[in-house]
């Protein structure tokens, strides 16, 4: 089969593509999916350069995140069958940046027929990151306030469409306008650029309530001001992050708030079970619904790569068309 080939960590050049890798095998409690299209996560860049916790052995195929039509099924699967449509994300088995990958149907889902493959590849870690986030970790209520850094990305957009699904405010950021005005589209009450001078002061004008919870998507820039943000016993949830952090812990203990690491990784079997079936009702019934910003063939996963981390202001999910 086709697909990326990382035989040495680095930089995006490393990603180069390989027509004849093998097609991934598969156990009797595993499914072989053909792979439509695959998204693009800035996780994925990290691992690429070897920095990541516990990398993966070399040669290796990238990827987390995909949307396509099971091939086979494993003896042992019963809630899913040949010719289905389905996006997966996480999965320990075989990475998405190829044209079949193998997953555990612990991280799979069904995609139905309302969004495309490529919107279905943009549904993975964001939606997943989301729903985590506000519904499992900090457990967000009907009528509080929240802010989401970065709202113009694919977690970004994702929780600002999961937020106002749940009856919360929504404040977002971005960077641009175009980046602002995805950001309103999808839902947000309010939006501020996040590069003008002030625009703190203009978020705490907007929620003369205080702000309940913040998503922080880059917690080494914006980690001590949401200290000084977030109201009495709020909880700010780091979803990212790209250095260091020099914090006073006096901060947290004045406002005896909560601040809570998101990964993945760490998600238990019924935390999935249950983010599948919140996920598949938001594709059925049209809250969930993926802005695809970017679309590269499979020969410019490199470029994708680069866009994902070095861009003016991002503007929902980049994928693969595989």
């Amino acid at each position: 089969m086709k697909g990326i080939s990382v035989k040495k960590f680095g930089g995006p050049e490393v990603l180069t593509v390989d027509n004849n890798l093998p097609i991934p095998s598969f156990t009797d409690d595993e499914l072989l999916i053909k792979v439509s299209a695959a998204g693009i996560n800035p996780v994925d860049t990290y691992i690429r350069t070897g920095t990541f916790p516990d990398p993966p052995s070399l040669p290796y195929t990238p990827g987390l995140d995909a949307a396509g039509v099971v091939e086979k099924v494993g003896k042992n699967v019963k809630n899913f069958k040949v010719g289905d449509r389905v996006f997966t994300t996480c999965s320990q088995g075989s990475g998405t940046y190829a044209e079949y990958t193998v997953s555990s149907p612990l991280y799979v889902a069904h995609l139905g027929d309302t969004l495309s493959f490529e919107e279905g590849a943009g549904i993975g870690v964001p939606y997943y990151t989301a729903y985590k986030t506000l519904c499992i970790l900090i457990r967000a209520r009907a009528g509080e306030t929240v802010l989401v850094h970065g709202a113009s990305g694919a977690v970004g957009i994702a929780s600002v469409q999961l937020a106002k699904s749940m009856g919360l405010k929504v404040i977002g950021t971005a960077g641009t306008p175009d980046g602002m005005k995805l950001v309103k589209d999808n839902g947000a009450d309010f939006v501020f650029n996040h590069r003008e001078e002030g625009y703190m002061n203009k978020i705490t004008d907007a929620a003369p309530e205080g702000i309940d919870i913040i998503l922080e998507m880059l917690a080494n820039v914006n980690l001590d001001k949401d200290l000084e943000m977030i109201k009495l016993r709020g909880r700010i949830g780091i979803i990212g992050c790209r250095d260091e952090v020099k914090i006073a812990p006096v901060k947290i203990m004045f406002k005896e708030c909560v601040v809570t690491g998101v990964i993945l990784l760490h998600t238990t079997e019924c935390e999935w079970r249950e983010m599948h079936g919140a996920l598949e009702a938001g594709i059925k019934y049209g809250w969930l619904k993926p802005h695809i910003g970017l679309k590269y063939p499979l020969a410019q996963a490199p470029k994708a790569h680069d866009t994902v981390i070095n861009n003016a202001g991002t503007m929902g999910r980049i994928v693969l068309q595989i």
